[in-house]
This record gives structure tokens, C-alpha cells and sequence, in this order.
């Protein structure tokens, strides 16, 4: 998600879930080929397993990102044609590109050519007036003829003129059975579905039909939905560390990071929603929200974030197992 899942956000949930696949942030062809490589593409070994996702419309430029990338070390490469901010339908990329499928198509044609890694593109079912079935079943097999093996369904259509990329997120109907039926209809093609899934327990109900699904959003705001991912969906049992042990191995990468020149707050932006639904949460998230922003800030701020949230899970709970009062 653009500007949210940065590396720091995907260290955090990878001491969530062994397993889960982690996606960058969507990153421009402008920005690697033009900015800093270390800014953008950079991430620590225990990311893995870990996607790029890339945004562009030009071949040339998406297949030598590509191959940056897997220099890098990704996992996947993948073509973000799902977002619809005008900040994206500007530089031509996005779920604007929907309406080219063939240039999506020649775009992962040339990127599979420079890469020994899987390319898999994002998408909406639909934009504007293009969103019937036909429509999204055509831009699939067109992408698909070209050599992409997995498709990412975001079960939205997307507005491009007159709703903002929130009111998009929430505004166009769920239409699950579209991807649902891109599925029936192309077995042998991987279907992961995103969009409104807010639980688990939704999860494996998609799963019923699919053959994954991405969380988004739910996974930022409450990281720890995570936490059950492993035994649930990998097979793998190991013991899960309390939200407590999760912040006590954050403290090490957060030092190292200050002392590369990182700022606590880009870094504990994204622990804000770790205690989401426990007792002294809002503590937790005020104290990091107030105390981050120091210039000087280092790990005692972390610290003390989690002594506070601490006294209050110690305190006296209502009859319902918490005080509601400070969540």
C-alpha cells in the first residue's frame, strides 16, 4: 500500500508471521530509476518471503526495474493496475491501465523476459463503465496470453473520475464472484482475492473458492489478525510471541536503524495499531505518537510505550475482561 507497508511496517509484521507474503509499498519506475535504489528497494534477509510492486506503464523501464529488483533479492515482482489515485492516473499507471490490456500484457511480457523470479499483477475488476464479467475475463486471458500466472483481485470496480481513493475503498460493491468466476474459468491460473476482508475467519471462507487471499488495511491497523496466519494456513504450530516479545525484538532493528539515520517515528508509525483491542492501547498509541516525534527520540520511548500499556493490562478488568474505558 502506497506510503504505508515500507520496510520497517514489513519488518513488524514478519515477527508476526513466519510465512504470509509481504509486499513493498508501491514503488514508480521514475523513483528507482531516477531516485535512490537503497531508499526504495532495500530490505532486511528476514523480510523473506517478500514482493516488489511496481508501477509504470512503460515496458523498457518496468522490465529494468524488474531486474534491479530481483538483483535485490525479491521474491515476486508485481504491476500494480489496481490503484485509482489520481496521483497514479497522472503518470499513467495503476488501475487506469485497465483499459490498455494489451500494454499491460506487452509490459509483463518483457518484465517475465528479464527476471527468473514470478511476476503476478494486481488489479480491480473493473473501472469506469468497463465492469462487466466480459470485461475483467478478457483483460485476464489478454494478460494471461502473455505469460502471468497469478492475479491479485481487488473485488471493486474503481472509480477514476469522482471518488477519491478512500471513498474507492469503500464506495463500489464487493463482487467477490467475479474472481470467483475468473477462477472457474481459469483453473490453472493462481487467484488471490483482496479487498473487505477484515478477519481470518473471512479468509478461509475465500479460500473456499480461491487460491489466496491479501489483506491489506485490516493487516496494518491490527497487525497481530497476523498472529494466527501460520498454524492456520501454513501447517506450521510454532510458538506465537506475545504482542510484549514482538516489541522486545523490534527494540534491536530500531537501534541499528537510528543508528543508520533512521527517525523513531517512521519506524513506530507503524507499531500504533499493535495492541489494537487491549487494555491500554490508546496509552500505548498516545505515548508513541507524542513521544516519536522528538528528534533525539531512541528506544526509551519504545520502552516506556510499553511499560505504560503494561500497567493498564495489570489493572482491574470489567466483567466484559478489560477496561473498555482504555482501549
Amino acid at each position: 500500500m502506497l506510503d504505508w507497508t515500507d520496510r520497517h511496517c514489513r519488518y513488524l509484521l514478519r515477527l508476526i508471521s513466519r510465512h504470509a507474503l509481504l509486499y513493498t509499498e508501491m514503488v514508480t519506475t521514475g523513483a528507482i530509476l531516477k531516485g535512490s535504489r537503497q531508499r526504495w528497494l532495500r530490505f532486511d534477509p528476514a523480510e523473506h518471503p517478500v514482493a516488489l510492486q511496481l508501477g509504470g506503464s512503460d515496458p523498457a523501464a518496468l522490465a529494468e526495474c524488474a531486474r534491479i529488483g530481483a538483483d535485490f533479492g525479491y521474491d515476486e515482482i508485481n504491476l500494480n493496475v489496481g490503484c485509482p489515485s489520481n496521483r497514479v492516473q497522472s503518470g499513467r499507471f495503476g488501475a487506469c491501465l485497465m483499459a490498455e490490456p494489451e500494454l499491460v500484457a506487452d509490459c509483463v511480457a518483457t518484465m517475465q523476459e528479464a527476471v527468473p523470479v514470478p511476476v503476478t499483477v494486481k488489479t480491480r475488476i473493473g473501472i469506469d463503465a468497463r465492469d462487466s464479467y466480459a470485461a475483467l475475463a478478457g483483460f485476464i486471458q489478454t494478460v494471461r496470453d502473455a505469460g502471468c500466472r497469478t492475479f491479485i483481485i481487488h473485488a471493486r470496480k474503481a472509480y477514476l473520475q469522482g471518488l477519491s481513493p478512500k471513498e474507492n475503498r469503500t464506495v463500489p460493491p464487493l463482487k467477490y464472484d467475479y474472481a470467483y468466476r475468473i477462477k472457474q474459468q481459469y483453473p490453472g491460473l493462481g487467484i488471490v482475492v483482496n479487498g473487505g476482508i477484515t478477519s481470518l475467519d473471512a479468509a478461509a471462507l475465500q479460500l473456499e473458492h480461491v487460491d489466496g487471499v491479501m489483506l491489506g488495511r485490516t493487516a496494518y491497523h491490527d497487525p497481530w489478525v497476523l498472529a494466527g496466519v501460520d498454524a492456520r494456513f501454513f501447517n506450521d504450530r510454532h510458538p506465537v510471541p506475545t504482542r510484549a516479545e514482538v516489541v522486545q525484538q523490534m527494540l534491536p532493528y530500531i537501534s541499528r536503524e537510528l543508528q543508520a539515520g533512521s527517525q523513531l517515528k517512521h519506524i513506530t508509525r507503524h507499531m500504533l495499531g499493535l495492541f489494537q483491542g487491549m487494555p491500554g492501547a490508546r496509552h500505548w498509541r498516545r505515548h508513541l505518537s507524542e513521544h516519536a516525534i522528538r528528534s533525539n527520540a531512541g528506544t526509551e520511548v519504545v520502552r516506556a510505550a510499553l511499560q505504560l500499556q503494561n500497567s493498564y493490562s495489570q489493572a482491574p478488568t470489567s466483567a466484559t475482561g478489560y477496561d473498555q474505558h482504555h482501549v
